[in-house]
Protein backbone atom coordinates (compact mmCIF):
# COMPACT_ATOMS: atom_id res chain seq x y z
CA UNK A 1 0.00 0.00 0.00
CA UNK A 2 2.69 2.53 0.55
CA UNK A 3 4.63 1.96 -2.35
CA UNK A 4 1.00 2.29 -4.43
CA UNK A 5 0.75 5.62 -3.08
CA UNK A 6 4.10 6.93 -3.04
CA UNK A 7 4.00 6.02 -6.99
CA UNK A 8 0.55 7.66 -6.86
CA UNK A 9 1.53 10.90 -5.36
CA UNK A 10 4.77 10.99 -7.68
CA UNK A 11 2.81 10.83 -10.52
CA UNK A 12 0.77 13.15 -9.76
CA UNK A 13 3.34 15.79 -8.83
CA UNK A 14 4.77 15.26 -12.62
CA UNK A 15 1.36 16.10 -13.86
CA UNK A 16 1.47 19.55 -11.90
CA UNK A 17 1.00 22.61 -13.89
CA UNK A 18 4.34 24.69 -14.11
CA UNK A 19 2.79 27.30 -11.55
CA UNK A 20 2.36 24.33 -8.71
CA UNK A 21 6.24 23.41 -9.23
CA UNK A 22 8.91 24.31 -7.49
CA UNK A 23 9.93 27.92 -7.15
CA UNK A 24 11.57 29.54 -10.20
CA UNK A 25 13.98 32.72 -10.10
CA UNK A 26 13.84 34.71 -12.82
CA UNK A 27 15.02 38.52 -13.42
CA UNK A 28 16.47 41.22 -16.15
CA UNK A 29 20.03 42.07 -16.12
CA UNK A 30 21.29 45.09 -18.55
CA UNK A 31 24.99 44.48 -18.90
CA UNK A 32 26.59 47.27 -20.22
CA UNK A 33 27.53 47.16 -24.03
CA UNK A 34 31.46 47.04 -24.22
CA UNK A 35 32.82 50.14 -25.33
CA UNK A 36 36.30 52.37 -25.08
CA UNK A 37 34.82 55.02 -22.77
CA UNK A 38 34.19 52.15 -20.37
CA UNK A 39 37.80 51.39 -19.99
CA UNK A 40 39.07 54.53 -19.88
CA UNK A 41 37.12 54.81 -16.62
CA UNK A 42 38.13 51.78 -15.54
CA UNK A 43 34.80 50.16 -16.23
CA UNK A 44 36.43 47.52 -19.02
CA UNK A 45 34.19 44.73 -20.01
CA UNK A 46 37.28 42.67 -19.55
CA UNK A 47 37.22 43.41 -15.81
CA UNK A 48 33.84 43.19 -15.02
CA UNK A 49 32.57 39.90 -17.06
CA UNK A 50 33.89 37.36 -14.22
CA UNK A 51 31.61 39.61 -11.98
CA UNK A 52 28.94 39.90 -13.82
CA UNK A 53 28.93 36.04 -14.33
CA UNK A 54 29.23 35.04 -10.48
CA UNK A 55 26.91 37.34 -9.92
CA UNK A 56 23.81 35.19 -11.85
CA UNK A 57 25.55 32.09 -10.73
CA UNK A 58 25.47 32.91 -7.04
CA UNK A 59 21.97 34.49 -7.14
CA UNK A 60 21.04 31.47 -9.57
CA UNK A 61 18.86 32.76 -11.33
CA UNK A 62 17.02 30.10 -13.32
CA UNK A 63 16.06 32.50 -15.98
CA UNK A 64 17.51 35.74 -17.17
CA UNK A 65 17.06 38.25 -19.85
CA UNK A 66 19.93 40.05 -21.42
CA UNK A 67 20.35 43.44 -22.80
CA UNK A 68 23.13 45.35 -23.89
CA UNK A 69 24.85 41.98 -25.28
CA UNK A 70 27.30 42.23 -27.96
CA UNK A 71 28.17 39.13 -29.76
CA UNK A 72 31.96 38.70 -27.99
CA UNK A 73 30.29 39.19 -24.70
CA UNK A 74 27.75 36.64 -25.42
CA UNK A 75 30.90 34.40 -26.12
CA UNK A 76 32.16 35.42 -22.78
CA UNK A 77 29.47 34.77 -20.66
CA UNK A 78 28.63 31.74 -21.63
CA UNK A 79 31.76 30.31 -21.59
CA UNK A 80 31.82 31.37 -17.71
CA UNK A 81 28.20 29.93 -17.42
CA UNK A 82 28.53 26.37 -18.56
CA UNK A 83 24.89 25.54 -16.51
CA UNK A 84 23.38 27.65 -18.87
CA UNK A 85 22.31 28.02 -22.25
CA UNK A 86 20.99 30.68 -24.13
CA UNK A 87 19.00 32.48 -27.34
CA UNK A 88 19.19 35.37 -29.33
CA UNK A 89 19.94 37.44 -32.08
CA UNK A 90 21.99 41.03 -32.90
CA UNK A 91 19.34 43.61 -33.47
CA UNK A 92 21.30 45.09 -36.85
CA UNK A 93 21.04 42.00 -38.90
CA UNK A 94 19.29 38.91 -37.17
CA UNK A 95 22.36 37.04 -36.91
CA UNK A 96 25.36 38.46 -34.90
CA UNK A 97 25.73 41.92 -35.49
CA UNK A 98 24.14 44.57 -33.00
CA UNK A 99 23.31 44.25 -29.07
CA UNK A 100 20.99 41.21 -28.47
CA UNK A 101 18.31 40.66 -26.06
CA UNK A 102 19.59 37.61 -25.00
CA UNK A 103 17.96 35.30 -22.44
CA UNK A 104 19.98 32.65 -20.23
CA UNK A 105 18.68 29.48 -18.95
CA UNK A 106 19.20 26.67 -16.79
CA UNK A 107 20.28 23.81 -18.80
CA UNK A 108 19.08 21.34 -16.02
CA UNK A 109 15.96 22.89 -15.46
CA UNK A 110 14.45 23.84 -18.69
CA UNK A 111 14.37 22.16 -22.34
CA UNK A 112 13.75 24.80 -25.36
CA UNK A 113 11.06 23.85 -27.15
CA UNK A 114 11.81 27.25 -30.07
CA UNK A 115 12.42 30.31 -29.41
CA UNK A 116 11.96 33.62 -31.91
CA UNK A 117 13.31 37.77 -31.99
CA UNK A 118 10.88 40.52 -33.48
CA UNK A 119 11.57 44.00 -34.25
CA UNK A 120 9.75 46.28 -32.70
CA UNK A 121 8.68 48.50 -35.19
CA UNK A 122 6.08 49.07 -37.76
CA UNK A 123 8.13 45.85 -39.64
CA UNK A 124 8.59 43.23 -37.20
CA UNK A 125 9.82 40.58 -38.95
CA UNK A 126 12.77 41.77 -39.74
CA UNK A 127 15.62 44.26 -38.83
CA UNK A 128 14.37 47.46 -38.75
CA UNK A 129 13.96 50.83 -36.91
CA UNK A 130 10.39 51.78 -35.54
CA UNK A 131 8.79 55.15 -35.52
CA UNK A 132 10.70 58.02 -33.40
CA UNK A 133 13.57 55.52 -32.18
CA UNK A 134 17.05 56.50 -32.83
CA UNK A 135 18.03 52.79 -32.67
CA UNK A 136 17.11 49.53 -34.13
CA UNK A 137 15.79 47.66 -31.16
CA UNK A 138 14.36 44.14 -30.77
CA UNK A 139 12.67 41.26 -28.46
CA UNK A 140 13.21 38.16 -28.16
CA UNK A 141 11.47 35.25 -26.77
CA UNK A 142 11.74 31.29 -25.68
CA UNK A 143 9.14 29.08 -25.09
CA UNK A 144 10.95 26.74 -22.65
CA UNK A 145 9.26 23.33 -20.56
CA UNK A 146 10.39 22.47 -17.14
CA UNK A 147 12.68 18.89 -16.95
CA UNK A 148 10.76 18.57 -13.74
CA UNK A 149 7.56 18.64 -13.44
CA UNK A 150 6.55 19.45 -16.67
CA UNK A 151 4.69 22.36 -17.26
CA UNK A 152 5.85 25.51 -20.32
CA UNK A 153 6.48 29.11 -19.69
CA UNK A 154 7.52 31.67 -22.28
CA UNK A 155 9.95 34.28 -21.60
CA UNK A 156 9.93 37.57 -23.40
CA UNK A 157 13.14 39.89 -22.87
CA UNK A 158 13.54 43.38 -24.84
CA UNK A 159 15.49 46.75 -24.87
CA UNK A 160 12.86 49.80 -25.50
CA UNK A 161 14.84 52.69 -27.47
CA UNK A 162 16.20 55.78 -25.08
CA UNK A 163 14.54 58.74 -26.78
CA UNK A 164 11.87 57.54 -28.96
CA UNK A 165 8.67 58.24 -27.10
CA UNK A 166 6.31 57.50 -29.78
CA UNK A 167 8.50 54.23 -30.32
CA UNK A 168 8.34 53.06 -26.34
CA UNK A 169 4.47 53.14 -26.76
CA UNK A 170 4.23 51.29 -29.66
CA UNK A 171 6.55 49.00 -28.32
CA UNK A 172 4.41 48.30 -25.47
CA UNK A 173 1.69 47.42 -27.53
CA UNK A 174 3.35 45.17 -30.16
CA UNK A 175 4.61 43.20 -27.05
CA UNK A 176 1.44 42.27 -25.89
CA UNK A 177 0.05 41.70 -28.92
CA UNK A 178 3.12 39.50 -29.90
CA UNK A 179 2.51 37.97 -25.71
CA UNK A 180 -1.27 36.79 -26.89
CA UNK A 181 -0.72 35.20 -30.03
CA UNK A 182 2.34 33.33 -29.38
CA UNK A 183 2.25 32.61 -25.81
CA UNK A 184 -1.99 32.46 -25.78
CA UNK A 185 -2.91 31.08 -22.98
CA UNK A 186 0.58 30.09 -21.35
CA UNK A 187 2.53 31.65 -18.11
CA UNK A 188 4.77 34.55 -18.72
CA UNK A 189 7.06 36.67 -18.10
CA UNK A 190 8.39 39.73 -19.76
CA UNK A 191 12.12 41.55 -18.64
CA UNK A 192 13.71 44.46 -19.82
CA UNK A 193 15.13 47.75 -19.84
CA UNK A 194 12.13 49.62 -21.09
CA UNK A 195 14.25 52.81 -20.64
CA UNK A 196 10.59 54.33 -18.75
CA UNK A 197 10.11 54.55 -15.28
CA UNK A 198 7.11 53.57 -13.16
CA UNK A 199 5.86 57.02 -13.78
CA UNK A 200 5.61 57.00 -17.64
CA UNK A 201 2.99 56.61 -19.93
CA UNK A 202 4.37 53.54 -22.01
CA UNK A 203 4.58 51.76 -18.58
CA UNK A 204 1.35 52.28 -17.70
CA UNK A 205 -0.03 51.11 -20.78
CA UNK A 206 2.14 47.57 -20.06
CA UNK A 207 0.94 48.00 -16.50
CA UNK A 208 -3.02 48.63 -16.81
CA UNK A 209 -3.45 46.23 -19.85
CA UNK A 210 -4.99 43.42 -17.88
CA UNK A 211 -2.24 41.20 -20.00
CA UNK A 212 0.55 41.46 -17.62
CA UNK A 213 1.47 42.64 -13.99
CA UNK A 214 4.42 44.22 -12.35
CA UNK A 215 6.36 42.08 -9.92
CA UNK A 216 8.00 44.94 -8.16
CA UNK A 217 4.02 45.63 -6.88
CA UNK A 218 3.00 42.24 -5.81
CA UNK A 219 5.68 40.02 -4.55
CA UNK A 220 5.02 39.68 -1.06
CA UNK A 221 8.74 40.10 0.28
CA UNK A 222 10.28 42.96 -2.04
CA UNK A 223 13.94 44.57 -1.06
CA UNK A 224 14.54 47.47 -3.67
CA UNK A 225 16.89 50.42 -1.76
CA UNK A 226 17.19 51.56 -5.31
CA UNK A 227 16.12 52.23 -8.90
CA UNK A 228 17.96 49.98 -11.30
CA UNK A 229 20.17 52.45 -12.95
CA UNK A 230 23.04 53.52 -11.67
CA UNK A 231 25.50 55.62 -14.35
CA UNK A 232 28.50 53.05 -13.04
CA UNK A 233 28.52 55.48 -9.52
CA UNK A 234 27.76 53.28 -6.68
CA UNK A 235 26.99 56.69 -4.15
CA UNK A 236 23.77 57.94 -7.09
CA UNK A 237 20.31 56.92 -5.84
CA UNK A 238 17.29 57.28 -8.03
CA UNK A 239 13.74 56.08 -6.94
CA UNK A 240 13.43 55.16 -10.91
CA UNK A 241 12.90 51.62 -12.07
CA UNK A 242 13.84 52.08 -15.66
CA UNK A 243 14.26 47.55 -15.67
CA UNK A 244 11.34 45.78 -14.89
CA UNK A 245 10.11 42.38 -14.41
CA UNK A 246 6.28 41.89 -15.79
CA UNK A 247 4.53 38.66 -15.15
CA UNK A 248 1.15 36.95 -16.25
CA UNK A 249 -1.03 34.40 -13.65
CA UNK A 250 -0.99 32.01 -12.89
CA UNK A 251 2.55 33.08 -11.64
CA UNK A 252 2.90 34.24 -8.31
CA UNK A 253 5.98 36.59 -7.49
CA UNK A 254 6.90 35.95 -3.81
CA UNK A 255 10.38 37.90 -3.98
CA UNK A 256 11.47 41.00 -5.50
CA UNK A 257 15.02 42.99 -4.91
CA UNK A 258 17.27 45.08 -6.81
CA UNK A 259 20.67 43.77 -6.44
CA UNK A 260 23.34 46.55 -5.55
CA UNK A 261 26.36 44.01 -5.37
CA UNK A 262 29.77 45.89 -5.46
CA UNK A 263 33.72 44.92 -5.96
CA UNK A 264 36.66 46.35 -5.44
CA UNK A 265 39.74 47.59 -7.47
CA UNK A 266 42.83 48.37 -5.74
CA UNK A 267 43.87 52.25 -5.67
CA UNK A 268 47.23 52.27 -6.48
CA UNK A 269 50.14 53.15 -3.75
CA UNK A 270 47.64 52.92 -1.03
CA UNK A 271 49.22 52.04 2.55
CA UNK A 272 48.52 49.60 4.52
CA UNK A 273 46.66 50.10 7.62
CA UNK A 274 44.64 48.71 10.87
CA UNK A 275 41.95 49.72 12.94
CA UNK A 276 41.43 49.32 16.77
CA UNK A 277 38.10 48.05 16.43
CA UNK A 278 39.38 44.10 14.71
CA UNK A 279 42.39 41.88 15.71
CA UNK A 280 46.27 42.71 14.95
CA UNK A 281 46.02 40.56 11.92
CA UNK A 282 43.45 42.40 10.02
CA UNK A 283 44.81 44.80 7.58
CA UNK A 284 43.18 47.28 5.02
CA UNK A 285 43.79 49.27 1.75
CA UNK A 286 41.74 51.57 0.09
CA UNK A 287 40.30 50.52 -2.73
CA UNK A 288 37.61 51.76 -5.53
CA UNK A 289 34.38 50.48 -4.94
CA UNK A 290 32.70 49.90 -8.47
CA UNK A 291 29.83 48.13 -10.15
CA UNK A 292 29.25 45.35 -12.53
CA UNK A 293 27.54 47.33 -14.77
CA UNK A 294 25.60 50.77 -15.41
CA UNK A 295 22.03 48.96 -14.30
CA UNK A 296 21.53 46.97 -11.22
CA UNK A 297 19.89 43.06 -12.08
CA UNK A 298 16.35 42.62 -10.67
CA UNK A 299 15.98 39.28 -9.31
CA UNK A 300 12.44 37.87 -8.43
CA UNK A 301 11.32 34.92 -7.26
CA UNK A 302 8.00 32.80 -8.36
CA UNK A 303 5.92 29.97 -7.17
Amino acid sequence: MRIFLRTTVVAALAMLPFHAAHALVAGSYNIRYDNKGDVEKGNSWTQRAPIVAGLIRFHEFDLLGTQEVLHHQLNDLQALLPDYDHVGCGRNDGKEAGEYAAIFFRKDKFKLINSGSFWLSETPEKPSKGWDAEQTRICTWARLRKTEGGGEIFLFNTHFDHRGTQARLESAKLILSKIKTIARDQPVILTGDFNVDQTSESYKLLHDSGIVSDSFETATDRYALNGTANGFNPSSKTESRIDHVFYTRPLKPVRYGILTDTYRTPVPDSAETQNGNFPGEVKFRNFQTRLPSDHFPVLVEFE
